[in-house]
C-alpha cells in the first residue's frame, strides 16, 4: 500500500493539467481526494486508480498541451458610424456572432458601445487567433461597405 499524498499542483504538474481541471475532477468524484485543512490531498492509491480509469484521456490532454501552444490577443477597436442604427447594426450582428461561436474560439470575449458624441462604435475583443481572425474578418466586411455604414 502506498502511503504518499500529492497535492492537487503537484498531479496538475505530473499531467500537464491545470490545477482548476484536477479540482473539478475531485469535486465530480472522479478523483478521490481528502481534505487537510484548506488543500485536498490524494493518495498514491487513489492516483493509480484514477490513472488506470482515465488513462486515454490522461494520454490525449497531455499530447494536445505538449504540441499545443496557446496564444491570446486582445484589441480595441473603434469603427465610424454615421447613425445609431448603424452601430446597432454592426453591434447586434457581432453580438449575434458570439452568441454561436464554434467551440475552437474557447474564452473569448466582446464588448461593444456607441459613443453617440463621437459617432463611433468601439469594441472591446478578448480570445484567441482564431476568434480574432473571425471578428477582424466581420469587422472588414462591415467597413467595406461604407456608403451603408
Amino acid at each position: 500500500m502506498n502511503n504518499k499524498y500529492y497535492t492537487v499542483d503537484q498531479i496538475a504538474q505530473m499531467f500537464s493539467m491545470h490545477p482548476k481541471t484536477i479540482q473539478r475532477y475531485i469535486r465530480e468524484g472522479k478523483l478521490y481526494a481528502t481534505k487537510f485543512g484548506k488543500s485536498w490531498r490524494i493518495s498514491g492509491h487513489d492516483l493509480s486508480r484514477f490513472t488506470e480509469e482515465n488513462r486515454t484521456v490522461i494520454e490525449e490532454r497531455s499530447a494536445a498541451d505538449l504540441t499545443q501552444i496557446r496564444v491570446k490577443a486582445s484589441s480595441v477597436i473603434d469603427i465610424e458610424v454615421h447613425s445609431k442604427e448603424n452601430a446597432d447594426r454592426i453591434i447586434n450582428s457581432l453580438t449575434a456572432a458570439m452568441n454561436v461561436k464554434p467551440p475552437e474560439y474557447e474564452q473569448a470575449s466582446l464588448h461593444a458601445q456607441f459613443l453617440e458624441s463621437d459617432n463611433t462604435v468601439r469594441l472591446t475583443l478578448w480570445g484567441n487567433i482564431q476568434f480574432m481572425s473571425a471578428i477582424l474578418n466581420a469587422i472588414e466586411v462591415f467597413t467595406q461597405q461604407k456608403e451603408e455604414i
